[in-house]
């Protein structure tokens, strides 16, 4: 190692009480649409080009790997790539302790420059142990099928922090045709613009979920779409929120009446799209933090209504039948 790099060797780990197959099964389940183990919506979900295993390439966030290793039921590991994190891997494994007790641990060793290294402390540690430990929560909660036996982890205002500063922004978009309420409530309106943020796995993709976006009374309700307005003598104004399987658009329409209109929305034009982005944001990231854990929503594999642990027990019959002699 040479004057100008560090190494980081950050080491997580905890007991489950519940079989090593029934938490292997859940650690094979990562990066899937449910997944159980990632902790999303609040922290950025794992995304693979294709399904788990040796040669899978992705990242969460800024962070870019490959699957190096991977043993079914037991252990994965992400080899690094590009310049996000710095050179190294990172690893979930799981241990036997009993027939009914495994350890669950994740540790990352990276390589990286001294600049990186501060930025890694001061930011990126401190997101990276919440997820982790909530990683940790998500597995105990769909492993054991019901509450914590514990407090769940703590999230520590530097990682809350870093996760404002990063939450993603809205783009500017036009209004889309799916804004149907909105389209026939405002057919040639005087102004409209509209603004996109995605839906990452685990945000709610009813539309009355965002009720609370504005503070107008609701005009109409579509399976996905929510108009919110109120008519005044000098303008009309609509807003809707539109969901749709990636992403929540909220789009805006005014019609204008009179003099007084066009001169009040003359101002208020100014910092309207501002005000606008913002109110989005902010009700994606609360909305985002209210959502229910991926170990509860995820608890059993999409087309499975068995019990977590009744699940894994017939996999490893599987495996075990197709071990040869």
């Amino acid at each position: 190692m040479s004057s100008g790099t560090r190494t980081v060797r950050n080491v997580h780990q905890r007991v489950v009480e519940a079989p090593a197959e029934t938490v292997g099964a859940l650690l094979d389940r990562l990066s899937a649409p449910d997944d159980p183990l990632f902790p999303t919506p609040v922290w950025p979900a794992m995304v693979l080009d294709r399904p788990l295993g040796v040669g899978a390439d992705g990242g969460h966030g800024r962070v870019r790997y490959r699957v190096g290793a991977h043993q079914p039921g037991r252990s994965v590991r992400f080899d690094t790539t590009g310049d996000g994190l710095g050179s190294g891997y990172h690893r979930f494994d799981v241990e036997p302790l009993g027939p009914g007790r495994c350890r669950i641990s994740h540790v990352l060793e990276v390589t990286m420059g001294a600049r990186a290294f501060a930025f890694f402390k001061l930011a990126i540690e401190p997101v990276h142990d919440t997820m982790v430990e909530e990683a940790f929560d998500n597995a105990e909660r769909a492993a054991l099928g019901g509450d914590l036996p514990h407090p769940p982890a703590r999230r520590p205002v530097r990682a809350l922090l870093v996760n404002r500063l990063f939450w993603a922004r809205p783009a500017t978009v036009p209004v889309p045709p799916e804004a149907a309420l909105l389209h026939a409530a405002v057919p040639a309106p005087d102004y409209a613009d509209a603004y996109r943020m995605p839906l990452p796995p685990g945000m709610p993709r009813g539309p009355l979920a965002w009720r609370q976006v504005l503070p107008f009374p609701v005009r109409g309700v579509s399976d996905t779409e929510l108009m919110l307005g109120e008519d005044a003598s000098h303008l009309d104004f609509r807003a809707s929120v539109v969901i749709d399987e990636d992403a929540v658009t909220l789009a805006t329409a005014v019609r204008l009446h009179n003099a007084r209109g066009r001169l009040y929305f003359a101002v208020v034009r100014r910092v309207h799209p501002l005000l606008t982005r913002l109110i989005l944001r902010r009700a994606h990231r609360r909305i985002a933090f209210g959502a229910r854990p991926a170990g509860e929503r995820n608890r059993v594999p999409a087309g499975d209504q068995r019990s977590p642990a009744s699940a894994s027990r017939t996999s490893a019959r599987s495996a075990s039948d197709a071990r040869p002699a």
